[in-house]
């Protein structure tokens, strides 16, 4: 598993070297599926029932599980890309959210307290707790 995740966590930094105004999340599901691939892997959302995508990806307002498409994007877009991998058995998966160029300072401000709550919640993810321990820390 730890393979695995680790694969995904690689494919997102290839995914965010490659971001740039005028790029297609189609193009970028692209990507990330040829390097999954050439990294002996399968994407796991590739083909489950009937998923055409090697990716989510979800710009701007999208909430979660976008469906890449060819509408480029543009400065000041934020673009959540989720991704799954299959490697030798085990599947990792896991989601990180971008800002293409300046997205402004209330973006910005929501991007920051968004992955403060995560670690908030991360740090009350242990056992013995519950999960409203980790809804009340991200609160």
């Amino acid at each position: 598993m730890r393979e695995s995740a680790l694969l995904v966590s690689k494919t997102l930094t290839e995914a965010a070297s490659a971001l740039r105004p005028g790029m297609t999340t189609r193009q970028l599901d692209t990507l990330i599926a040829e390097f999954i691939q050439d990294h002996d892997a399968v994407p796991s959302f590739l083909n489950y029932r009937g998923y055409p995508f090697a990716s989510c990806i979800s710009v701007n307002d999208v909430v979660v599980h976008g469906f890449p498409n060819d509408r480029p994007l543009q400065d000041g877009d934020i673009i959540s890309v989720d991704i799954g991998v299959i490697k030798k058995g085990y599947h990792g998966d896991h989601a990180y959210t971008f800002a293409i160029g300046d997205p402004g300072p209330e973006v910005t401000q929501l991007i920051r307290v968004t992955k403060e709550s995560l670690y908030r919640g991360i740090e009350k993810a242990i056992a013995g707790n519950r999960v409203g321990d980790i809804s009340y820390a991200i609160y």
